[in-house]
Formats: C-alpha cells, structure tokens, sequence
C-alpha cells in the first residue's frame, strides 16, 4: 500500500513539472512578441532574428561542452536538417518578424495559435490521418474568432492585410516543420535538433544581415534595453523554451503539450497590453476567447496521432 501511494505521488509529482515546463514555454514565447517589439525599436527584423539564434547557438554549444546532451550529425541527416532549417527558423523567422513590424504583438500570437489546428490538417494529407468532426468544427470556430479580431464592425481590416498574410506564412512553415522533424526524433534527442536548425538557421541569415542590416546595426543608438531583449529572445525564446516543450512532448506527447499553446494568444495580448501598451477592448477579449474555445473543442476526445513526438515550434 505504501508503495502504490508512493507511486501516485510520484507520479502526480512528475506530471506537475510536465505542466509547468509546457505553461512556461507558453509564457516565454508568448514574451516573444513583446521583446521583439522593443529590440525592433532599435534593429531592423534580420538583425535581432540573426543575433537571436547566434547567441542561442553559442550558448547551445557551450552547454553541449560540458555534457554529452549533443548527439553527432549523420551526414545521410544533413539535407534533412538543410530543408527543415529552411522552413524553420529561416522562412519562418522572415514571415514573422517582418509581419511583427506591421500588425500588433497580440494580434500575431492570435494568428500564431492557429498553428495547432493548422496541424492535423497537414497530417490528414501527408500522415494519412483522420480528422475528426471536432477538429473541423474548432477549426472553424478559431478563425471565426480570428476574424472577430481582425475584422472592423464594417468588415474592413483594422490591421495590414500583408502583415496577417505573413502571420500566416509563418503558421504553415511551423506546421511544416512539425510534420518534417518526426523522422529526425527517432534518431536525435530535441536539444540535438534545436542546436543543429539554430546553427544552420544562423548561417542562413548571415548573408541577410550582411547585405540589408550591417550598415544600420552599426549606426544603431544600442540602447541597453533592447540588448537585454535580444537576450530573452536568445536565452528564453530560442533555447529554454525549446528544451522545457520538447520535455513536455517527450512525456505526454505533442497532442497534448500543444493544448497549452492556447495560453499564448491570452498571455500576449496582457503582456502587450501592460509592457507596449496595446489596446486591449472588449472585440479584441471576445475574439481571443472564440479562439480559444475553437483550440480546446479541436483537442477534445482526440486519438493518439502518427506525429505524437514531434517536436513544435
């Protein structure tokens, strides 16, 4: 008796730190929208996506120094991590930073939390998965609440359409990447990936720093405000958030680590609305809450999926 109380607790012991690191991914990348919107304040968009995932990579590899957590690139892997790099960070970080410069940090996390309802759809086609009624039914009550966001009482956009078509690109290069990476899981641990796409996501935007941001980031007014959130977009956004949501899929699996993903809209809109202040009224809560009855209904009685480990931006 002693032992299967022992057992529970635990158990119930680990499923608490699995919660708290999936909700503390959640809230450092729902910070993300507001850090980027301060370094941008200062740097153009490839400037702070380049640095980001430099220091996220120095740092990586630093770690990786002093433990035995990187695993060694197979070279039959590396144009598997080229074309995943390419999709994400590289097209992904285009699409969303450059849209971040044109529709609000609250906004974008809206669009952005569509990415996992975004997702079964991906893995009907290319997974051979079945979609339930319940996955359409979310899908169509999440957009309906993105549309009650975005939309005027007229029906005219109160954000740049090409800022929410960007959004958008991002969310399917995030799908994407999250249908590619499930082969490399059976071969790579998720510290392993992320250091490996950040690193090759950093050589990418090399040549986009060079040729379209050197000359401002050097006649930048540096400003020690928005260095540190560089830093929390590296440190937080690019790293720790990564290893504390890979844990969380490793343990109960994407399906479920994804529900907290609808904490990011919510967690934006008050963060953009304390730090960049952002309006936040009452069309903009209502919208976030149609999302976020569409994102819990779609998880609702869901199956145990092919891409169950994967691995989600």
């Amino acid at each position: 008796m002693k032992n299967s109380t022992a057992g529970k607790s635990k158990a119930g012991t680990s499923k608490t730190g699995v919660y708290l690191s999936a909700t503390g991914a959640m809230v450092m990348w729902s910070m993300t929208f507001v850090w980027f919107k301060i370094a941008n304040e200062v740097y153009p968009p490839f400037t702070i996506v380049f640095l980001r995932l430099l220091v996220s990579s120095l740092v990586m590899v630093a770690i990786a120094g002093f433990t035995s957590v990187l695993q060694k690139l197979q070279r039959r892997d590396l144009p598997r991590f080229i074309l995943l790099a390419a999709i994400y960070p590289f097209v992904y970080f285009i699409a969303e930073s450059i849209g971040l410069t044109k529709i609000s940090a609250s906004l974008a996390a809206v669009i952005i939390s569509t990415i996992p309802l975004v997702v079964p759809i991906g893995a009907y086609f290319l997974l051979h998965e079945r979609v339930s009624v319940l996955n359409i039914v979310g899908i169509l009550i999440s957009f309906m609440g993105v549309l009650i966001v975005i939309l005027n009482l007229d029906f005219s956009f109160n954000a740049e359409p090409s800022g929410m078509l960007l959004m958008l690109l991002a969310v399917f290069c995030a799908v994407g990447y999250t249908l590619m990476v499930k082969k490399l899981t059976e071969r790579y641990n998720a510290y392993s990936i992320t250091t490996y796409q950040n690193i090759m996501g950093t050589l990418m935007f090399l040549p986009l720093f060079l040729v379209f941001d050197l000359q401002d980031f050097a006649n930048a007014s540096h400003t020690a405000k928005a260095i540190l959130n560089l830093g929390y977009l590296a440190i937080f956004g690019s790293s720790i958030a990564f290893i504390l949501f890979n844990y969380s899929v490793k343990t109960i699996g994407a399906t479920r680590t994804e529900t907290f993903s609808n904490l990011i809209p919510v967690l934006t809109a008050v963060f953009a609305w304390f730090m960049l202040g952002e309006e936040l009224g009452l069309k903009k809560i209502i919208g976030i809450g149609v999302v976020l009855a569409g994102l819990f209904l779609s998880q609702l009685k869901s199956r145990k999926r092919p891409y169950e480990h994967l691995a989600a931006p």
